[in-house]
């Protein structure tokens, strides 16, 4: 088990996630983490469409396309890792997803990549999606800002690295 913090109203919190089996790539960096945990494209659409509301095997593989073998493998990780949680539903004929606490928390991972991508995927005037609140209007976008408040950037920011404990 790893555990991770997530700033919430100034406190941080600790969420477990199961990383047993997990061949870290930068053992020191939380992102090199992250992406080993859930960075694939096939994860992230799944992570994407299950915060859509997606829940059964079948509603996954139309949303995304994916393969059934590529599907099963990604969910039975994504559960394994702490990401998704498995029930059987009422019917017993059928497996349903939902996202963990560690899931929900990719949230704004998602939300980032898809300002992204309107940004920078599409060209000016195409055609795309469009994430909306409860008001039916886009979200802001995500602006990061510094302990200070101030807009915190590259310019901004570095990384302080710690030693790797062996």
């Amino acid at each position: 088990m790893v555990s991770f913090s997530n700033p919430s109203e100034g406190v941080m919190t600790q969420r477990a996630i199961n990383a047993e089996n997990v061949a870290w790539t930068d053992p020191a960096c939380p992102v090199a983490r992250t992406l080993d945990l859930v960075g694939d494209r096939w994860s992230l659409l799944i992570v994407r469409d299950a915060m859509d509301g997606a829940r059964a095997f079948t509603e996954l593989q139309q949303r995304t396309g994916i393969a059934r073998n590529i599907l099963t493998d990604r969910l039975r990780r994504l559960v394994e890792r702490g990401i998704l949680d498995r029930q059987t539903a009422p019917s017993g004929r059928r497996q349903l997803y939902s996202l963990t606490p560690a899931g929900r928390d990719l949230f704004t991972v998602i939300l980032a990549l898809r300002q992204w991508g309107e940004r920078h995927a599409f060209s000016p005037g195409e055609p795309h999606s469009v994430l909306v609140d409860e008001l039916g209007l886009p979200l802001p976008e995500l602006r990061p800002i510094s302990s200070r408040g101030m807009p915190a950037d590259l310019d901004t920011t570095s990384v302080r690295k710690v030693p790797v404990q062996g």
